[in-house]
């Protein structure tokens, strides 16, 4: 979903309580932010094949999401509208990458296009959940991969969660293999963070920025 359609949604009230109370004063700049969890999916000759990712939607976007959406449900009901907003989702996210940038020793590894995804309803939240194919499997042969899943303007912060909320450890799994994961916090430059500090609900960063203030998944596969 693009930043100028969070823009539109995460208005009034909501940006407020999100400026007040959940932004830390020296990364003020994210108005939304989505908790993420990754699975490595391999094929049968233990290449790298896809990623398949969900999206939880923070609490406050959800409920204006799916107000919007029981409103303009009518006779189709809500299910409906969430099917439609999958679309929409999806084909916002494909110009941009879907957000995601995957490297394998440091080189870019190329992505396809999907075409499985799905949107629902899950305690309360907004969930997108989504198969991101690889343009061609990938041998991974002691050599670390690392990935990072980012907004570029940086107006939504994506965060490893697990489903309890508290561990990260299920956040990233590599199904299929024996593999040595983990999730690497970001550390950006001072510059960068005031950078995104200065930076109001109408003002347009730098392109890339998001990419300062990801966290970095890392697996090993021997």
């Amino acid at each position: 979903m693009t930043s100028a359609t969070l823009r539109h949604l995460l208005a009034g009230v909501l940006l407020v309580a999100f400026d007040l109370s959940l932004v830390a004063p020296a990364q003020a700049h994210p108005h939304g932010w989505i908790d993420l969890r990754m699975r490595l999916v391999f094929d049968d000759d233990g290449r790298l094949e896809a990623l398949h990712q969900s999206w939880r939607l923070d609490p406050f976007y959800s409920l204006v999401v799916l107000e919007e959406l029981g409103q303009a449900a009518g006779e189709e009901g809500l299910e409906a509208g969430l099917d439609q907003l999958g679309v929409e989702i999806r084909d916002n996210l494909a110009p941009q990458g879907y957000f995601t940038e995957l490297r394998l020793d440091g080189e870019k590894v190329a992505l396809d296009e999907v075409d499985e995804y799905t949107v629902m309803e899950r305690d309360g939240r907004v969930e997108f959940v989504f198969l991101l194919p690889l343009a061609e499997p990938l041998a991974l042969g002691g050599e670390t991969l690392r990935y990072q899943v980012f907004d570029p303007s940086y107006y939504i912060e994506v965060v490893h969660e697990d489903d309890d909320g508290e561990s990260l450890d299920k956040a990233l799994v590599a199904s299929g293999r024996e593999c040595v994961t983990g999730i690497v916090p970001p550390d950006p430059d001072p510059e960068r963070v005031m950078e995104a500090a200065t930076l109001d609900v109408t003002d347009e960063a730098e392109p890339g920025l998001g990419r300062h203030f990801a966290e970095t998944g890392e697996v090993t596969c021997g």
